[in-house]
């Protein structure tokens, strides 16, 4: 039994590792919570994404759930078709405006906003159930994130789930904390498409799976008894 003691004792020490990557609030200034502005300034529609388009008192050319077709575009009343795909929200907006505005409405208002995305994935990695690549369907959060991965597995770090992205040409990541998100200690970062997420591995719960798992054939438990 000492040598499992011993074990148990070498992996806690070898999960004291300073990381790398920035924690904390240095965390949340590449990787902020979610926020209506935040999604309209870098999203970009796509193919198959469903919109949601509303007319300030013009119930009549707003639409609601209307679906980008395969070559990126939508088919609004009066104004007929319009390029979507490679837009933002608020750059898809300003063009049904001044459309409307040139021949039909003065000074119309129009919001857009993305009711879903299938254009945006995101790649879930490291100690969870079930890891993959995953669509990301408009607002989406780490939590979230690792729900459509079964969450993580029992041999999880918690505190150690990393997020990676590309901003501005680089290849940027941090490290978040996952029980503290659960108690509401801190913000769930959003996530967007093409981010990777890769949770850590706990050394000393990976010991102890690898000493349960190999317990038989060491006879280390034995029955009543004996």
């Amino acid at each position: 039994m000492k040598w499992l003691i011993c074990l148990a004792t070498l992996a806690l020490l070898g999960c004291t590792t300073t990381p790398l990557l920035p924690t904390g609030e240095e965390a949340y200034t590449s990787f902020p919570a979610p926020s209506a502005d935040a999604v309209a300034t870098y999203y970009r529609i796509g193919a198959q994404d469903k919109i949601n388009i509303n007319v300030f008192q013009e119930p009549e050319l707003s639409l609601q759930n209307v679906q980008v077709d395969a070559g990126g575009n939508i088919l609004l009343p009066l104004i007929g078709t319009v390029k979507a795909a490679g837009r933002t929200s608020t750059e898809l907006s300003q063009e049904i405006a001044e459309r409307l505005n040139s021949r039909f409405l003065v000074d119309p208002q129009v919001s857009v906003i993305v009711a879903s995305s299938v254009s945006q994935k995101v790649t879930v990695e490291g100690a969870v159930v079930e890891p993959g690549v995953y669509e990301v369907r408009g607002q989406t959060t780490l939590l979230e994130a690792l729900a459509m991965a079964k969450g993580p597995s029992r041999v999880a770090a918690l505190e150690q789930v990393a997020v990676f992205r590309t901003i501005g040409g680089q290849r940027m990541g941090a490290l978040f904390d996952i029980k503290a998100i659960r108690r509401g200690e801190a913000a769930d970062p959003e996530i967007r498409g093409n981010d990777t997420v890769v949770v850590g591995l706990s050394d000393i719960k990976a010991v102890w799976r690898d000493v349960l798992a190999a317990a038989p054939a060491l006879a280390i438990f034995r029955p009543l008894g004996q």
